[in-house]
């Protein structure tokens, strides 16, 4: 079983608790473990606009706010052999741990893999309202 780091654990800080609850649960079922980037919780108007501004974000931060910003995504690392993994299988086997976890729960999320064609932003998940 994985836990979060302290930093994680901060980095959520002000997250909708659903998602924070999908997290914890999804540590306890993934067989790889993963953590919370900077920027990957909680997001003021700024720090959205400058990821925008980088190209690592479609929304803008201001016309076009992102979930990120009312609490409501969390982007993930996977945490694989001493470092963080961008490899698009180890955050496929996260996403499937944290989308168990969310149904487990009751709690309907979308994974960012799931955008578009190409799947775009396979370390994200969302809560659907």
């Amino acid at each position: 079983m994985f836990k979060l780091s302290e930093r994680s654990k901060e980095r959520l800080s002000g997250v909708d608790p659903r998602l924070i609850n999908i997290v914890n649960l999804a540590l306890t079922i993934s067989k790889i473990d993963f953590g919370i980037p900077a920027d990957g919780g909680l997001r003021t108007e700024d720090q959205q606009h400058a990821l925008f501004l980088k190209g690592v974000s479609k929304c803008d931060g201001i016309k076009s706010r992102s979930n990120h910003q009312d609490g409501l995504a969390v982007d993930f690392y996977a945490y694989v052999d001493g470092q963080a993994s961008w490899d698009h299988l180890h955050l496929t086997h996260v996403a499937a741990a944290l989308l168990q976890a969310a149904s487990q729960l009751g709690y309907k999320i979308r994974w960012g893999g799931f955008f578009g064609a190409n799947g775009w932003d396979k370390p994200h998940i969302e809560i659907v309202e």
